[in-house]
């Protein structure tokens, strides 16, 4: 059984990982003369299906699959031997992963693995009738966790390129919320000293406000950038400064520059808008330093 567990898993992961990439084994098929459209999609569903399904006849012990996986291994052999006589070796043959690639190493291990599945009925053990619904379950179960993570695989990649298609959304900036850009404010002695730092970064914050208590650990990071010196207000304890600056909100932030410039602001409800503020502030100061 432990033969057929090992033949039923390679064919079973060369079915799944073709559908972890479809369109690069579909296109993989170009390499043996087949055209784009129906003729390859037919072809590559045929494939999948018969490697998952002789993956499980396996599994559960049937001669007639291990056979049929051999002769499915000799023809995957030829086909090879014939791309290579037609000077395209090194050009993708869709066997497993992506980088598989047409050529003698890709032959040897087919003719290899129709050696096995040929040899695989003669490990059979006498009482293999008894446990075949065992075998067929277990392969069953396999496949779907494959199928499953093919699943999550893909749906990861779709949310990865949907993130990357999708630009980070920046602070809400109002017109006349806060302080005014370009007006003046007077922080000396409420933000920390770092004189390196070329803009001030005022957050107001609240004790009754849970966005602002959760991005505390956000806020703490920014406070080490070396662009900044930040200082966090409280509604609370520090009222006055909210009152001077006309904040409506927390969380809420205000970027100056080195004489007090009102260079930036907004509401923010992440670290990515917090530093967005911080990045619009530093365009706006190259700006009027180019001025």
């Amino acid at each position: 059984m432990l033969a057929n567990g090992v033949g039923a898993a390679v064919l079973v992961l060369a079915a799944a990982a073709k559908l972890a990439r479809p369109r690069d084994s579909r296109d993989a098929l170009a390499s043996y003369g087949l055209a784009a459209g129906a003729p390859r999609s037919v072809a590559w569903t045929v494939l999948v299906g018969a490697e998952f399904a002789l993956g499980i006849g396996i599994a559960a012990g049937s001669a007639a699959a291990s056979y049929a996986a051999a002769g499915l291994m000799l023809t995957f052999a030829a086909a090879l031997v014939g791309q290579i006589l037609r000077g395209r070796a090194g050009l993708p043959c869709g066997c497993f992963t992506a980088r598989s690639r047409i050529g003698w190493t890709a032959v040897v291990r087919n003719v290899a693995l129709a050696g096995l599945f040929a040899a695989l009925p003669s490990f059979a053990e006498p009482d293999l009738a008894a446990t075949g619904w065992l075998a067929v379950g277990l392969a069953v179960a396999l496949a779907a966790v494959a199928a499953l993570a093919v699943a999550v695989l893909a749906l990861a990649r779709e949310v990865g390129g949907l993130r990357l298609a999708v630009a980070p959304q920046s602070a809400l900036e109002l017109a006349h919320e806060g302080p005014e850009i370009g007006s003046r404010v007077e922080l000396d002695g409420w933000l920390p000293p770092r004189a390196d730092a070329p803009l001030g970064l005022a957050v107001f914050s609240s004790e009754s406000c849970p966005v602002c208590r959760a991005l505390e650990p956000s806020i703490g990071y920014l406070a080490r950038d070396p662009i900044v010196t930040l200082g966090v207000f409280d509604e609370q304890r520090d009222g006055d400064v909210w009152s001077m600056l006309d904040v409506p909100g927390s969380p809420y932030a205000v970027a100056l520059g080195r004489d007090g410039t009102v260079l930036a602001k907004g509401t923010f409800n992440s670290l990515a808008q917090l530093e967005s503020v911080v990045a619009t502030a530093m365009r706006r100061r190259q700006e009027a330093l180019s001025a």
